[in-house]
């Protein structure tokens, strides 16, 4: 079994792939490290601390000399590395922020790993770094999707900032030999996405009755990938993948921003109209007063660089690691519907900071 290290477990992704771990029982220890920056909340975790089925550690993945005792103390075979900062309008206006994490941060758990595992008596190991496909840069509308040689061409400091870090963990495979492996995705939406997104933005928005602000004409095009797919992608990359290898990851679900609002505000309308307690809890909302939540979409100035169209080939998962989709559009949007509807203890929590004050009452710390 493995002995695993998660770096920013407690961020949206990375939160969804621990409760994979923790459900499958394939890991005999795992331990999440995460700064607990706005977009990491503890309180994702907090019932699998509770359990003692994961190990939490506050702390900052530049912190190389911590990383290195974290490998050591807990005999870590496999690091899966989602920590990163990844809001493309928080890089236009912080870009070192994004430099420093994405980079430095990558660059400092490649120096731990490199320390610890190729050292006198090298051990077996497995590097795993999780990117995006924003590297590629963007599409036209009749391109053929993003392959895994396709010229890296970023178009914003997140995206610049993570292709450095995929050609740092390929420099630290082909001159030192870590045993690697990376993952490009695409959109990935699900539970647990932290209220800044398009997705759960929207959905609180709506319930809030608030504006649903659209960049441009909303018609730039992304390939919607459900959260649990993505971790599956993963571990099947850690498991089948070989070495040095590049994997890209999505779901073949193309749709323009504007009809995925379109889509959200119409489940949301279908949710009120069979719900008396959704139309008391949230009367703000059109949809409370049998009115078009589409009402609430509000065309705003375009973001500066907006990539208009990302899509995805994963032939290259399908045949090496099997990988399939298993979420439809359909299923997974309802789904997520679902989730934000029932979870609103969570997302308040985390959109106001007093999450850690919920977990401080209701959980134990460990």
């Amino acid at each position: 079994m493995k002995r695993m290290l998660v770096t920013g477990g407690a961020g949206f992704i990375g939160a969804n792939y621990v409760r994979l771990q923790v459900k499958s029982k394939r890991c005999e220890e795992l331990v999440v490290l995460d700064a607990l920056t706005y977009a990491g909340n503890r309180a994702s975790l907090a019932d699998l601390e509770h359990e003692g089925s994961i190990k939490f550690i506050h702390g900052d993945i530049q912190d190389t000399p911590l990383v290195e005792e974290l490998l050591h103390e807990h005999a870590i075979s496999t690091l899966v590395h989602f920590a990163a900062e990844s809001h493309v309008d928080r890089s236009i206006e912080d870009p070192d922020a994004f430099i420093n994490a994405n980079v430095n941060g990558t660059h400092s758990l490649l120096k731990a790993a490199r320390n610890v595992w190729l050292g006198r008596t090298p051990s077996k190991h497995r590097f795993h770094h999780v990117s995006t496909d924003e590297v590629y840069g963007t599409l036209s509308s009749d391109a053929a999707p993003f392959c895994e040689d396709h010229q890296y061409q970023p178009n914003s400091p997140y995206a610049a900032s993570k292709a450095a870090s995929d050609h740092l963990v390929r420099a630290y495979h082909r001159t030192f030999g870590l045993d690697v492996s990376t993952t490009n995705c695409s959109n990935n939406y699900g539970p647990y996405q932290f209220p800044e997104k398009l997705i759960p933005l929207m959905i609180v928005n709506i319930l809030h009755g608030k504006p649903l602000p659209m960049y441009g004409d909303g018609e730039q095009v992304r390939d919607w990938l459900h959260v649990s797919d993505h971790c599956r992608a993963i571990d099947l990359a850690i498991e089948k993948g070989r070495s040095g290898e590049v994997y890209n990851i999505g779901a073949g679900n193309e749709r323009s921003n504007i009809e995925i609002v379109r889509h959200l505000c119409s489940l949301l309308e279908e949710r009120f109209a069979a719900s008396e307690l959704l139309r008391s809890a949230f009367p703000d909302s059109p949809a409370a007063r049998g009115d078009a939540n589409e009402s609430l979409i509000t065309y705003v100035v375009d973001r500066l660089g907006h990539d208009r169209r990302y899509a995805m080939d994963f032939n290259k998962a399908a045949l090496e690691l099997d990988y399939k989709p298993l979420e439809t559009f359909e299923s997974g949007f309802a789904r997520t519907v679902d989730w934000y509807l029932s979870e609103q203890a969570w997302w308040r929590k985390v959109m106001d900071g007093s999450y850690r004050d919920w977990i401080d009452t209701n959980y134990v710390e460990r």
